[in-house]
């Protein structure tokens, strides 16, 4: 091996580019005329995460995405977030090629990850907890999904109407409503 094969792979090495910023609100539907309307977001997806009780909305605006959170009952971590902090910026989300090894280069460089979760290749997360990154949430993220494209079987007022909910990272109708 050649001592660049032996080198240690940094952090900066394997982010691939920022995907999102997160950013909380009490409801996605009151946010909807600042960030569609008036900024010309222009709909990717969304739908309902039922096991953290978020409703999200993915949009494009300009070249960058963002996500917006809402919680959907009382114990959602992003209803916390709400309460301590008030609607804003939640989290920074960037890809990277492999998420344990991210894991093992962030340790390397002194850094605790946390929320660790490789169970699904379409969406594979650790994260940087802001108490450690000057007050930001850090998401790091391997997919094999592209989340760039818009959804095709359902549409904003879908999201909106709660009839949309994710299914291992695949957000589609619900049969229920």
């Amino acid at each position: 091996m050649t001592p660049a094969d032996t080198r240690t792979v940094s952090v900066a090495d394997r982010v691939r580019t920022v995907d999102h910023i997160g950013i909380a609100v009490p409801s996605v539907a009151e946010a909807v005329p600042l960030f569609v309307d008036l900024l010309g977001g222009r709909f990717l997806s969304g739908g309902d995460n039922d096991e953290r009780g978020i409703r999200l909305l993915h949009l494009a605006l300009g070249q960058f995405k963002i996500e917006l959170l809402q919680p959907l009952r009382a114990d959602a971590a992003v209803a916390a977030f709400l309460d301590g902090r008030g609607p804003g910026f939640h989290h920074l989300t960037l890809f990277v090629d492999d998420v344990p090894q991210t894991v093992e280069a962030l340790a390397a460089s002194g850094y605790a990850p946390t929320g660790t979760d490789t169970a699904s290749p379409r969406w594979s997360e650790t994260f940087l907890p802001p108490r450690s990154t000057f007050g930001t949430l850090l998401q790091f993220t391997s997919t094999t999904t592209r989340w760039d494209v818009p959804a095709q079987d359902y549409g904003l007022r879908d999201v909106l109407a709660g009839r949309v909910v994710w299914r291992d990272y695949v957000a589609c109708l619900r049969d229920d409503r």
